[in-house]
């Protein structure tokens, strides 16, 4: 007959083994989902690359850009100082937020007026945020232009606390995590990480030019 005390360890024991195997898990998941996000964003950018020798005095119009899809891995997220380059999704359901850092769908895109948001889990892709400083460089590259950023405002919130997922008159970046970073289970409030757009980097030819 097993002892309360033997008992309570073994429930203890397969606890932990439980939570060793989810997180184990996540990270495998996470790491292959970013492997496959980086296969499929170096493709877009090398398809849209023009090929050597095409270019012409008369440029033709570009057509217009395709709306993302779901799972589209779309843009390259780089925090230089953090030595950081995360493949961000298109959306932000659970299937996608296992790959990467998902964009809000409807949010402005990368280097448009309005608040581009991007959402990510604290135990994965987004755990490199506990780093981030105001003051750090955010780049974000994508098939129409490479952008700069420039961190402003870090806050905590209650999940309630929709401010940070208001439009902005302004182009701005908001990093969106939950807080605190290491929390078993879910965690009570939200980590944002706001950046209002420095400049482009390298702008791609616009429908018309």
């Amino acid at each position: 007959m097993w002892r309360p005390r033997t008992f309570l360890s073994c429930v203890l024991i397969c606890g932990g083994a439980v939570l060793l195997f989810l997180g184990a898990r996540d990270y495998v998941g996470s790491r292959l989902g970013q492997a496959e996000a980086a296969n499929q964003f170096e493709q877009t950018i090398s398809h849209s690359a023009p090929a050597p020798g095409s270019f012409h005095a008369a440029r033709l119009p570009e057509p217009a850009p395709l709306p993302l899809q779901p799972g589209e891995a779309f843009a390259k997220l780089i925090i230089p100082r953090l030595h950081t380059d995360l493949y961000v999704i298109e959306g932000t359901g659970k299937r996608q937020l296992r790959h990467g850092p998902g964009h809000m769908t409807g949010s402005a895109l990368p280097g448009k007026t309005g608040n581009c948001i991007i959402a990510g889990h604290r135990d994965t892709h987004f755990r490199v945020l506990k780093n981030i400083r105001k003051g750090d460089d955010i780049v974000l590259e994508t098939q129409r232009g490479t952008f700069l950023y420039r961190v402003d405002n870090l806050e905590v919130v209650s999940p309630k606390n929709t401010k940070v997922l208001q439009p902005a008159p302004d182009a701005r970046l908001s990093l969106i995590t939950c807080y605190p970073f290491y929390y078993v289970g879910a965690a009570p409030r939200r980590f944002a990480v706001q950046a209002n757009l420095a400049g482009a980097i390298r702008n791609a030819p616009v429908s018309g030019e």
